[in-house]
């Protein structure tokens, strides 16, 4: 069985997450009704183990405004068996005290990353950041180096479109490291969406301090199947190499249309053609070097 470490996955106590509390509002993977309840780090533990998941590392949830440092704090009381063994947080890397919050979460908890979701889409449903070029502010940036100067790994949320000013973020950030979500969502499967994304990740790709994350290929299309997801992983694998591409689950996000065993079964015929050792770069090895774990 091959070792598999899980870089993306979520946990949330339903009354400490602003979008999935109160009326139901739009978002980007659609109806989340299923979502709405508390899923823990025993859950999610229980889900993993079994499939010979040897580590985790938890991914921020948008906690409320000013509770980045609670954020830390919950999910490293919620751990079950070293699960999850770290934690990428949430910081507004423009905001004035972001030097500050970022020293307190590394205080609070096993912090090796830092996830501000940068994705615009001129469709309003898609949108997250207020405009697509925020990484390009001197502010923002400011708070990047903070990251940085801290060892701490940055993962880069974009849509192809936006892959022009990422390129450029990366470019001028050489001591960053880099996690590029998602597999750089691809969400227009047209030749011309496939056309754009291919030429963004192979600009990206380019640059040695990035390396991007096999996970929630199943926003866009609600759907979990070896048809939908090998393309783009094997594109992916072909750009970046197995070396430089790690799996997340996205998990519970993917319970709206999957299983973890049927995500993980389709991941792993995904993977077929690779060698052991490139399997284990995918599975294992790319998430433990990437975020220092």
């Amino acid at each position: 069985m091959d070792p598999i470490i899980d870089a993306h996955h979520h946990i949330w106590a339903l009354s400490r997450v602003p979008w999935l509390s109160g009326l139901p509002v739009p978002r980007i993977f659609g109806e989340y009704g299923a979502l709405r309840r508390d899923y823990g780090a025993a859950e999610f533990t229980e889900s993993a183990r079994r499939r010979g998941v040897v580590g985790s590392v938890y991914i921020q949830i948008n906690v409320a405004p000013g509770d980045e440092v609670a954020e830390v704090e919950w999910v490293k009381a919620q751990a079950v068996q070293a699960f999850p063994m770290a934690i990428v947080g949430y910081a507004d890397l423009a905001g004035p005290e972001v030097a500050d919050v970022l020293d307190r979460q590394m205080r609070a908890g096993p912090v090796v990353g830092i996830r501000q979701q940068l994705h615009w889409h001129e469709t309003p449903l898609y949108r997250f950041a207020p405009r697509p070029d925020i990484m390009d502010d001197a502010a923002w940036r400011a708070g990047l180096a903070e990251v940085t100067r801290r060892g701490l790994a940055f993962d880069l949320q974009v849509f192809p479109g936006q892959m022009a000013h990422a390129l450029r973020l990366v470019r001028d950030f050489p001591e960053t490291r880099f996690i590029l979500e998602h597999a750089g969502m691809l969400e227009d499967r047209s030749p011309e969406g496939w056309a754009q994304w291919r030429a963004g990740m192979r600009a990206l790709a380019g640059h040695p301090n990035i390396v991007t994350k096999l996970s929630g290929l199943g926003t866009f299309e609600r759907a979990c199947t070896v048809e939908l997801w090998k393309p783009v992983v094997s594109e992916t694998l072909e750009i970046f190499g197995p070396g430089r591409c790690l799996f997340g689950s996205n998990y519970p996000i993917e319970m709206l249309w999957t299983s973890y065993d049927q995500l993980l079964d389709v991941m792993l015929e995904c993977l077929d053609g690779l060698s052991a050792a490139e399997r284990r770069s995918v599975l294992h090895d790319t998430a433990k070097a990437t975020y220092r774990l």
